[in-house]
């Protein structure tokens, strides 16, 4: 009885803090005003990169903003407050802005680099619970967060604070992109090595077979041909004319319903067992394209052609699979 108590009273803890953490955000909401409008047009009318600042919990937040506002389209770094202090302060240049976040606003080591920020006379916009505090005075703009109290029982570990900080700082993020109209192709060319960036800039000619590994035979070959081409080249293989137009495809399931109606096929002309309205697909295309195409149509490889319809390759399943794009 008393483990299943304790763990009703955990259950408990935790709705009590997600509800006064849900509420930090109600208050967080209502709090916005034309000062956020202001911190947006503030940022983009800058030239430089957006400094974000903190110590403590406030910067492990400032830290992901500055990493949220890199990956969608606003030059940020974070610059950590007690570095800053001991000389990292040669990152900021004067075209640049400061975001510093602090609940308090009273921070010490915050508030010496307040004048050295004014002194390269470059703007400061605060993320704090205290609009009285040196911060505040100190800043062009005040972001109000408006939380006076914390999950914490005790009202001293950064909670509900933080989680405002953080919601606060992804609104900011977000309505920069949207004003830079940054799409998800920027998104992706600053992604590359994920899944998304993959989706959106690996095309198939970056990945499909090409040169002597294409499986192809001219229209008057055999199956004999035919076959081996299939056999050393995964299970596919194009018939062109002399100038590499595709006149139809062959794949191993072709082949298997051929065997089932003889044994004696060798001898039989491509052309008389070829699929003449193959799939294919432009080498320029998106590779995630090509999987979608692949999924719809159950096929796992499909002959490239170029901007002519001239066969220039072939992509396979496990070509897309290899390459990360999903």
């Amino acid at each position: 009885m008393e483990k299943k108590s304790k763990s009703l009273d955990a259950l408990e803890i935790a709705h009590r803090v997600i509800d006064q953490e849900l509420d930090a955000i109600r208050i967080l909401k209502s709090s916005l005003d034309e000062n956020f409008q202001q911190a947006v047009d503030l940022i983009l009318s800058r030239t430089g990169r957006v400094i974000i600042t903190g110590l403590g919990k406030s910067g492990a937040i400032g830290r992901k903003l500055a990493a949220t506002m890199a990956s969608t389209g606003t030059a940020s770094y974070f610059l950590h407050a007690s570095e800053g202090i001991h000389g990292d302060l040669g990152i900021v240049h004067k075209d640049d802005v400061i975001i510093c976040l602090s609940k308090s606003g009273n921070t010490d080591e915050l508030n010496y680099l307040l004048p050295v920020f004014r002194k390269l006379n470059v703007p400061i916009i605060s993320i704090t619970s205290n609009v009285e505090s040196v911060l505040a005075q100190h800043s062009q703009v005040v972001l109000n967060i408006g939380v006076k109290e914390e999950a914490c029982p005790h009202d001293l570990s950064p909670t509900s604070s933080t989680t405002a900080m953080m919601v606060l700082g992804d609104a900011l993020a977000i309505a920069l992109l949207e004003r830079r109209n940054f799409t998800r192709e920027d998104f992706a060319f600053l992604h590359p090595a994920g899944s998304l960036g993959k989706r959106l800039l690996v095309r198939v000619d970056d990945i499909m077979e090409k040169g002597t590994n294409i499986p192809f035979v001219r229209r008057d070959a055999y199956m004999k041909e035919a076959v081996l081409e299939m056999a050393s080249k995964r299970g596919i293989c194009m018939v062109v004319d002399a100038e590499k137009q595709i006149l139809g495809v062959m794949t191993t399931g072709d082949l298997n319903r051929l065997v089932e109606r003889t044994e004696h096929f060798f001898d039989i002309p491509v052309t008389e067992v070829m699929n003449k309205n193959p799939k294919i697909i432009n080498a320029g295309t998106l590779a995630y394209t090509a999987y979608k195409k692949m999924e719809e149509y159950r096929i796992i490889a499909m002959p490239v052609v170029d901007d002519q319809k001239k066969l220039c390759g072939v992509i396979h399943l496990h070509d897309i699979m290899r390459a990360g794009i999903f």
